[in-house]
């Protein structure tokens, strides 16, 4: 009898442990953001994005995207947020009023496009000769 009562309460206590790490497919933890950043020609992901995340002009934190183009970031305080991707060779895009919510996941995907060094800023030389 004392054996069944230590084998109930094992199973009981391994379908709860299961329970609480079964977070199930697009769901996330308390606060998170993640998303995906990809090439906007090839589709492909692209790794060593640096993804900032501003809450009220004030950084708040940096992730920076691995292999799979995947960037998460957890336990983000409710509120309004600035997000900022930027790589060297893309333009930097910025993503404005993203809402984070208590107890909801958010998911971001966005596709960088490649830019030309004269796009970045013109040359101090390209105006030398006007009057």
């Amino acid at each position: 009898m004392k054996s069944k009562i230590v084998m109930m309460a094992i199973s009981l206590l391994g379908f709860v442990l299961a329970k609480a790490n079964d977070g199930g497919p697009g769901e996330g933890k308390k606060d998170d953001l993640n998303g995906t950043v990809i090439h906007s020609d090839t589709k492909k992901p692209l790794k060593d994005v640096t993804v900032t995340a501003y809450l009220v002009s004030k950084k708040e934190k940096v992730e920076i995207t691995d292999e799979d183009g995947s960037f998460a970031f957890d336990e983000l305080k409710p509120g309004t947020y600035k997000l900022v991707f930027e790589k060297a060779g893309f333009k930097k895009i910025t993503k404005e009023k993203v809402i984070i919510k208590t107890d909801e996941a958010f998911q971001l995907n966005i596709e960088m496009i490649e830019s030309s060094e004269f796009e970045i800023m013109p040359s101090p030389f390209h105006f030398a000769g006007l009057k």
